[in-house]
């Protein structure tokens, strides 16, 4: 079926306007109806080539809410007028030791992302992503927006299936809880979702960002406590007192010093992405307190779900600006700046 959207079509240009083909609905898909799309910083990096893979033209988004418009012959789950949310997945091997298990994400097989893996069901294309009107995706890999969420939420729920489920997934598995004292180093898209989980979980939480007036903001998201890494003496007071950081850093920067922070058996989990290399980590901050560096990447399709009916019940959504489809292009350049609070989502209502 013919559809529209906004598309990156080399790694210079700005994105532009770029209509395609989406796969007519099988008998165990869901269509949907975009209604709003989360801009997420691994959108810029594939449009830019930055990871030096993107497959052009690229249709980017993986933050999708929307609304059923038709199901195939086999969806039990799902019907015309739900509403619903794709993440940054929309296939796997699904027989795998790790799709077996509910972890989609680090599927053997090899996943299917929602944008810029080749597309089984199209072959050689790309598959697109949520900067576009609409959307066919298996039901197993879709999620329903749950009922305790009103209609005026509905824009600030997109970031929640990428910067949700990026840090729900590390602060579940590590057991973050009540008793538990946790860093989250950065405020952004990540970062501020880290906070909400991190303290909706009961955990005493910590900021730790090099930007003064984040200080603030991050006591108002619900961190217990706000420290600016680059003040002289302040990270060497909390040495030693954290059970788990949750690093959610972009760029490329020096982990010795937060490392630092943990207890012994503590641990570090990296979920930003940057496009250099950290410095390397000495050997001795792992061995002499039993440390450990981590890595976590979004979530599996149960777990994301689980996220979903969890920020449901503790009333966590994303901080949003919402903007139109016209200006993704200065959104992009904004978010280069950290110019936004702190993620940005697109009315796709503006596509007409």
């Amino acid at each position: 079926m013919k559809t529209h959207g906004y598309g990156a079509l080399n790694a210079d240009s700005p994105l532009k306007p770029f209509s395609f083909e989406r796969r007519s609905v099988g008998p165990h898909d869901v269509h949907i109806e975009i209604l709003y799309c989360g801009i997420c910083h691994s959108d810029i990096h594939t449009a830019r080539n930055e990871w030096h893979d993107t497959i052009y033209p690229a249709v980017l988004g993986h933050e999708i809410l929307g609304v059923v418009k038709q199901v195939g012959r086999e969806v039990k789950r799902f019907h015309p007028g739900d509403h619903v949310m794709v993440g940054c997945l929309v296939d796997s091997c699904r027989t795998c030791p790790s799709c077996k298990q509910g972890l989609e994400q680090y599927c053997e097989g090899g996943f299917t992302l929602t944008y810029n893996s080749p597309d089984p069901h199209m072959k050689g294309k790309p598959t697109y992503g949520g900067y576009s009107k609409q959307i066919v995706v298996d039901e197993k890999f879709t999620f329903q927006v749950p009922k305790k969420f009103k209609k005026e939420q509905f824009a600030s729920l997109a970031p929640l299936v990428c910067a949700g489920i990026t840090t729900y997934s590390p602060l579940r598995h590590w057991k973050v809880g009540k008793g538990s004292r946790v860093g989250i180093v950065g405020l952004g898209g990540l970062g501020h979702m880290a906070i909400k989980l991190a303290h909706a979980m009961g955990a005493e939480v910590t900021l730790l960002t090099t930007s003064p007036g984040k200080m603030k903001d991050g006591k108002k998201l619900g961190a217990d406590h706000a420290v600016l890494s680059t003040e002289q003496g302040a990270m060497e007071k909390l040495g030693g007192t954290f059970d788990f950081i949750l690093n959610t850093v972009a760029a490329s920067h020096n982990l010795e010093p937060f490392f630092q922070l943990l207890k012994r058996d503590g641990t570090m989990c990296l979920v930003g992405l940057p496009d250099v290399p950290h410095p390397p980590l000495p050997v001795w901050e792992l061995t002499l307190k039993r440390r450990q560096l981590s890595g976590s990447f979004i979530g599996g399709i149960a777990e994301t779900q689980e996220m979903l009916n969890f920020c449901a019940e503790h009333n966590v959504t994303s901080d949003i600006e919402l903007v139109s489809i016209d200006q993704i292009n200065e959104a992009y350049e904004r978010m280069l700046k950290n110019d936004v609070k702190y993620r940005f989502v697109i009315d796709m209502s503006s596509l007409n």
